[in-house]
């Protein structure tokens, strides 16, 4: 259960951004009763010994903690060790009906033996409330982050992505999200521009720029409009995937909407455009085995490269007001940021430009 972040050297205050729109939007300290004794309160009401010892584990959008318990306590429930799994969900970002999706596709890819780490069923029930917090409880997993440095490794990665996707694509959402460009696009950059988040000398530039790429964008899914949508993890990132000896663990379907099965493809690629080619052939070939790719969707990879970096700004500037974000990403703050958000951004304009990735 993992956000991905980023890290810069602290600089300037806030200054005069401090104060605006975006302090009123995102409400009051979402986490401000989460005490240690509240998470261990909240494991054991639904039965649970805890030992005491308590671990956070890296997650800014939830609070995720590694939860020791009583000799034992863990045999029945999956675990590795005498640990669980804790994750408390965010107030007020999903209903009830959206989180039982996410615990329900997880169960659903656990059952076709998918390594997914799916939510325990506790006494009929995944989703459980303890002190005006909801959480799930999860096995605890081990694994490191996947280097897919080779054919073969990038072979197996794919097939399990197919393997995903032939669940996904055998039913359908209906509270969880869809991948929009209004929803990923229109939205951050409007939200970010009304709380005057930008530095004023990047402000007419940034407006400009981000209508161009939104409606350069918007003519890559026009082209990609009869590309199927489907069930899909949605936040599919190396930092995501628990790998082993025995192959990948895929974590935190937080993010899990319907939306084209390139989404959950891109994010393992990196590297110049060659490279990435070979990469990208690897996946699909492991990938096609248990599900057919639609090239028409491989228009979308900078588009969907660039809503993510769009979305990943406002993302930090609506939790500003949680205290763990100031502290994990203090450089938001600072003009260097954003004169480096602008100028990457004029860099995708230019690779929205460019053909699709060959296969």
């Amino acid at each position: 259960m993992n956000d991905t972040s980023s890290s810069s050297e602290p600089g300037a205050a806030l200054g005069s951004r401090a104060g605006t729109a975006q302090d009123d939007a995102a409400g009051e300290t979402p986490y401000a009763g989460l005490s240690p004794d509240a998470m261990l309160a909240a494991v054991e009401s639904v039965g649970l010994r805890c030992s005491g010892s308590l671990l956070a584990l890296n997650s800014y959008e939830n609070r995720v903690y590694q939860i020791g318990l009583e000799e034992g306590e863990a045999d029945a429930l999956g675990g590795d060790a005498d640990f669980i799994v804790a994750k408390f969900y965010r107030p007020e970002r999903w209903t009830d009906a959206a989180i039982l999706e996410e615990h329900a596709f997880a169960l659903e890819l656990a059952d076709n033996e998918i390594p997914v780490v799916a939510p325990l069923d506790i006494g009929g029930a995944t989703l459980h409330r303890q002190g005006g917090y909801r959480f799930a409880l999860f096995p605890r997993r081990g694994g490191r982050w996947p280097e897919l440095a080779t054919t073969d490794d990038r072979q197996w990665m794919g097939r399990f992505l197919g393997r995903i996707h032939a669940v996904g694509a055998a039913g359908s959402f209906d509270a969880r999200p869809e991948l929009t460009l209004e929803r990923l696009g229109y939205e951050p950059v409007g939200e970010l521009l009304d709380g005057n988040w930008l530095p004023p000398h990047l402000e007419t530039g940034y407006e400009a720029l981000t209508a161009d790429l939104l409606a350069v964008i918007e003519q890559r899914f026009d082209e990609a409009a009869g590309v199927a949508t489907l069930r899909i993890h949605g936040d599919c990132h190396p930092g995501n995937v628990l790998w082993t000896d025995d192959g990948p663990h895929f974590v935190d379907l937080d993010d899990c909407m319907t939306g084209p099965a390139v989404q959950d493809l891109w994010l393992f690629l990196s590297g110049s455009r060659d490279e990435m080619a070979v990469q990208l052939g690897d996946l699909l070939d492991g990938y096609r085995q248990f599900m057919p790719f639609d090239a028409r969707a491989l228009h979308l990879i900078e588009s969907l490269r660039t809503l993510r970096m769009l979305h990943y700004s406002a993302w930090i500037a609506r939790r500003w007001s949680d205290p763990a974000f100031p502290r994990a990403f203090p450089w938001f703050a600072e003009n260097k940021y954003w004169e480096e958000h602008v100028l990457a951004l004029r860099e995708q304009r230019a690779a929205l430009d460019e053909p699709a990735l060959p296969l």
